[in-house]
């Protein structure tokens, strides 16, 4: 069984994974979804990769899991301690030395056009509970290269979500294969798919340990 590392994308909170942890761990893994230090004005990458490295303790057989923006995140975790596989969901994935404001057009972002693109398919409930949870990007560290010469030596996956209108499939795609050349996996689900389809996330997560 594996130990899974859940990293929150913009605005989130731990609280974005609660309805994956429960089916995660019905599967006999382990699991620690953290939440970053994003409204810390003090905070850059070194203080976001302790702040995960803090949870996560002695764990070991990690899975570390980044979505959205928690694809900067989760391959400089991956750096300080090992892990099995790294697996981005919905994610960004940035090169050596770029920035934040400067990954869209670097990474030729393409909008949906849609008003919506984060919870059109989440249950009302969930939406406004989403709402009231949300933190601002304070932290200086989206104001900071990234900070990884290479990309880790950590086995990665690409699950891009189907109906995402934040990033398209097409568009996320083609991100995964011009940044890590690999193929991305898919999923049915817009872009916060652990709260639209929190049991067919968990199903593919634990599928991913299987494979290890």
């Amino acid at each position: 069984m594996a130990t899974y590392v859940l990293i929150h994308g913009g605005g989130g909170t731990a609280w974005d994974w609660d309805l994956v942890v429960p089916r995660l761990r019905d599967r006999g893994h382990e699991v620690v979804a953290v939440d970053l230090p994003s409204e810390d004005p003090s905070a850059g990458w070194s203080e976001y990769v302790d702040t995960v490295v803090h949870a996560v303790g002695s764990r070991g057989d990690l899975v570390v899991v980044g979505h959205s923006l928690g694809g900067f995140t989760a391959p400089l975790v991956c750096a300080r301690v090992p892990a099995q596989l790294m697996v981005l969901v919905a994610a960004m994935i940035p090169s050596p030395g770029e920035l934040f404001f400067e990954w869209w057009a670097a990474a030729g972002y393409e909008e949906s056009g849609y008003e919506d693109v984060f919870y059109h398919d989440v249950p009302p409930a969930l939406v406004a509970e989403a709402a009231r949870r949300e933190r601002g990007e304070d932290a200086i560290a989206l104001q900071q290269p990234w900070p990884l010469e290479t990309w880790p030596d950590t086995p990665t996956k690409y699950l891009l979500c189907r109906d995402d209108r934040m990033f398209t499939s097409s568009w996320a795609r083609g991100h995964a294969r011009a940044r890590l050349g690999i193929d991305a996996d898919e999923i049915d689900g817009g872009h916060y798919v652990a709260l639209s389809r929190p049991r067919e996330l968990a199903e593919r997560l634990s599928g991913y340990a299987a494979t290890i």
